[in-house]
């Protein structure tokens, strides 16, 4: 099942914001809502309205009319519940529950099949009391919930739409889109600072030792290839490259001690292959030897 409202009224009373998925109308005034289905229900389907609160924290307490307008005699016929937020406007078959276990409120109406030439269902609602009363909904957000059934309770479709019941509809409407409006520039503003923020962040803390710096977020990623004449000059660049492949993946510090290890051992070598310097000095005699004078 879908549904949606009428986005295009201009009533001062109610009306609907497609952006916030809300409806802003007025105590005990008419709220027209349309109905739609994919495919025709069963025989017998029934339209479930429930008004249910949006935080997680208050979505286990009933919505309820406030104590003052429970009690006043205006707006209560005396054949609708008194404590009913949601009532429908203009259908004798409407009926009234309360849950043996949530204890929440709800009204039924049978599903209608759309008149000729219309594609739509429209029935007729009315918000018993203000969002800001005392001892009712005291300004928490509440939800309407709007399920198609079944006649033995088999759920077939569901939609749900936030509520604001207000004085003035169109101004509270035009305040809180702004304010919406306001908060998704500062996420997409906050985003895009810790995108280049992470950026920067990456091209100059590089690790000690390594000599390839990073020009953009991906571009140690990309594989590039480069085309070259002859074997020789081939098997030195390849060499070239090995050698910078090796480098990302050993540790500057164990890369130093190898250089460092390989240093002493070509000095080492060095050192032995070269021949012995003639010791300078005066020469010693042995046994055998005569001087020059004898």
């Amino acid at each position: 099942m879908s549904q949606y409202f009428c986005p295009y009224s201009v009533s001062v009373i109610n009306m609907y914001s497609p952006e916030l998925n809300k409806l802003y109308c007025q105590l005990a005034k008419t709220c027209s809502v349309q109905m739609e289905v994919n495919s025709p229900p069963p025989l017998g389907a029934m339209l479930r309205a429930t008004a249910v609160y949006k935080k997680p924290e208050h979505v286990a307490e009933v919505v309820r009319r406030c104590p003052h307008h429970e009690r006043t005699p205006d707006n209560n016929d005396g054949l609708t519940p008194p404590g009913h937020l949601l009532r429908v406007e203009g259908n004798p078959h409407a009926l009234y529950q309360e849950d043996d276990n949530t204890h929440r409120h709800s009204v039924l109406v049978p599903y209608e099949h759309p008149q000729v030439g219309l594609e739509s269902t429209t029935i007729l609602y009315n918000y018993m009391c203000n969002s800001s009363c005392m001892g009712g909904m005291n300004r928490r957000p509440i939800l309407t919930i709007i399920t198609l059934e079944t006649q033995d309770g088999q759920l077939l479709g569901r939609r749900s739409f936030e509520v604001r019941v207000c004085a003035c509809p169109g101004r509270d409407r035009k305040t809180e889109e702004s304010n919406f409006r306001k908060q998704q520039e500062a996420k997409n503003t906050s985003k895009t600072h810790a995108t280049n923020k992470r950026c920067l962040k990456d091209t100059t803390s590089r690790p000690e030792g390594s000599k390839k710096a990073k020009t953009s977020c991906s571009s140690d990623e990309e594989i590039y290839t480069l085309q070259v004449r002859g074997r020789e000059r081939y098997e030195f660049l390849k060499k070239i490259n090995d050698s910078l492949e090796l480098s990302d993946v050993v540790p500057p510090a164990e890369a130093e001690k190898y250089r460092q290890k390989h240093f002493s051992k070509s000095s080492k070598k060095e050192r032995e292959g070269a021949a012995p310097e003639p010791k300078r000095g005066k020469k010693l005699l042995v046994k055998e030897e005569k001087s020059n004078s004898d």
